[in-house]
């Protein structure tokens, strides 16, 4: 007895044909086309960012560690703690990638967890005319009773390259690749290194990493090994000798499951404004363009930590619209200030949106 498609799985194999093949004939910039309803999620590219605080004991963990290399350790496992999350759980939830809503400009998600390790907080924020670049402050608070002590290190994270896989069956998923560097001042740097499913070898989703003193990359205090989607293992030492006396711990990824943010999802506050963006949107893109032509004070730490891992001080300035820089004084001034009221609501719309 033969089986026959569904109508919906037909048409929706009909619209991902119809997709792929208007990419491959179409003449400019990708970026300016518009994404068929099927591919789009529903979560904000702001929303983002909270995958790298939805496990605050991880995220927590290195300011209760006082030796650094002990420390830097615990960040390389809580950044690889966060992979699954921010690249794999949409195809898992959804059978497939899905591309995130563009953000407008001054778009605002914040996140607050609360749990024995302490309080978190994320303030994620839109800085950018162009649909890339978010700015991202994450903030950790530990402490005992008893005494406190603390280790101030500052550290310099690199994102991973990834490309599309799974285009042609209709299925994309995220695949990362190349490497990524997290190097700190303490003088101690991770190298991160990521790869797939080949031809005749390899798994989806490897990772292996070294944590290594200053530049030398062969004086290795700690390794990892793994599948960032399933679960990874660290060992003391260089790779060659790995084996249960040199086993540091395991993290088991996917029976890890990422908890909730109470936090309310990403403004605007009221229902009226989104249909109303787009009238203000020329006025408030003006003023940002204000903005971003200010001189830029270089930041010393990545003045001093860029060049560890082949970065310029200038990042990837001309690609993300000029360098932003999170304001504490403005954070502040938000947090005492507390939600607008319905008549700052009204001028906002009428000075910013024209209404």
């Amino acid at each position: 007895m033969s089986r026959s498609a569904t109508p919906s799985s037909v048409a929706s194999s009909s619209s991902w044909s119809a997709f792929l093949k208007s990419i491959a004939s179409f003449n400019g910039d990708l970026s300016s086309l518009t994404a068929p309803p099927f591919i789009l999620s529903s979560t904000s590219l702001t929303e983002f960012s909270s995958y790298w605080c939805e496990h605050p004991p991880c995220f927590a963990a290195p300011a209760k560690e006082s030796d650094p290399e002990k420390r830097s350790l615990l960040v390389l496992k809580w950044f690889l703690s966060t992979l699954k999350q921010q690249y794999a759980s949409r195809s898992e939830q959804y059978g497939n990638e899905k591309k995130p809503l563009n953000p407008f400009l001054g778009e605002l998600f914040l996140g607050k967890w609360e749990d024995d390790a302490g309080v978190t907080e994320l303030i994620s924020e839109q800085v950018s005319i162009t649909n890339v670049p978010t700015g991202t402050h994450l903030e950790g608070y530990n402490a005992q009773k008893a005494t406190f002590s603390r280790t101030i290190n500052t550290y310099l994270i690199t994102l991973p390259s990834l490309h599309i896989e799974g285009l042609i069956y209709g299925a994309p998923f995220v695949e990362l690749n190349s490497h990524s560097f997290i190097t700190s001042s303490s003088g101690i740097t991770s190298k991160i290194s990521y790869s797939g499913k080949g031809w005749l070898s390899g798994e989806k989703n490897s990772v292996t990493a070294v944590v290594y003193r200053g530049d030398n990359e062969k004086d290795v205090l700690y390794n990892a090994t793994g599948v960032w989607t399933k679960s990874f293992s660290f060992y003391k030492g260089p790779a060659k000798s790995n084996g249960p006396s040199t086993l540091v711990e395991t993290y088991d990824a996917a029976s890890s499951p990422a908890p909730s943010s109470p936090s309310p999802p990403s403004t605007p506050s009221t229902p009226r404004v989104p249909s109303r963006l787009g009238q203000g949107k020329g006025r408030v893109q003006g003023l940002a363009e204000e903005v971003l032509y200010r001189p830029w004070l270089p930041d010393d730490v990545l003045r001093d930590l860029a060049p560890k891992v082949g970065l310029g001080i200038d990042g990837d300035a001309d690609k993300t619209g000029g360098l932003w820089r999170f304001d504490r004084e403005k954070e502040q001034q938000v947090k005492a200030a507390g939600p607008p009221s319905p008549d700052e609501i009204a001028t906002i719309e009428q000075e910013l949106l024209g209404q």
